[in-house]
């Protein structure tokens, strides 16, 4: 059974930091590339950083500078490390696991986090 569990979420002021976790089971960890994604109240969930089964990473221009992505392999576990938080980063954030040679893609639960003073 795979299961993405993420952690990490909870209330922040404006500036603060936070770091997210997301631990994959169930599925071979170094054959997916892992991204997160946030949706925010009446929004689209959208695409916030992603790394790729060898590493690479990208992210949205919206956090670029203020958010890093990286992986564990030995740990089955995604980060996401959040710095210079703002209001507009309050959201549900969804760990995501897609298939990098399989075609297969799954979602875990998501963490809240809501930057506010």
């Amino acid at each position: 059974q795979v299961q993405l569990v993420e952690s990490g979420g909870g209330l922040v002021q404006p500036g603060g930091s936070l770091r997210l976790s997301c631990v994959a089971s169930g599925i071979i960890f170094g054959i997916y590339h892992l991204g997160w994604y946030r949706q925010a109240p009446g929004k689209q969930r959208e695409l916030v950083a992603r790394i790729s089964s060898g590493g690479s990473t990208s992210y949205a221009d919206s956090v670029k500078g203020r958010f890093s992505i990286s992986r564990d392999y030995g740990r089955n576990t995604v980060y996401l490390e959040m710095s210079s938080l703002k209001p507009e980063d309050t959201a549900v954030y969804y760990c995501n696991a897609d298939g990098a040679f399989v075609r297969s893609n799954y979602w875990g639960q998501g963490t809240q986090v809501t930057v506010s003073s």
